[in-house]
């Protein structure tokens, strides 16, 4: 399960983010912020995809970096929400 998560967010973050066709480039641990990855606006947007793509809520006060400054973060994130729905 967690490596479909992982696959679909790292997919996600090529294409949409990143604009590319090659591939997600980075380690799964790499920090987004520090690596210039992704900014606040791409933050929303991958906030929106984590719903709307594995059908959880995220409330406000979980937009926080420990969820979704890494491709790892998100991942464990959203298997702990769908374990606990």
């Amino acid at each position: 399960m967690t490596e479909m998560i992982r696959e679909e967010v790292r997919k996600f973050i090529s294409e949409t983010i990143l604009f590319s066709t090659e591939g997600y480039p980075y380690p799964d641990d790499a920090s987004f912020l520090e690596n210039g990855i992704v900014d606040s606006m791409n933050v929303m947007e991958l906030v929106m995809f984590v719903e709307d793509h594995f059908g959880i809520k995220v409330d406000d006060s979980e937009i926080i970096p420990d969820h979704f400054d890494s491709v790892q973060q998100i991942t464990a994130f959203v298997h702990g929400k769908q374990n606990h729905s």
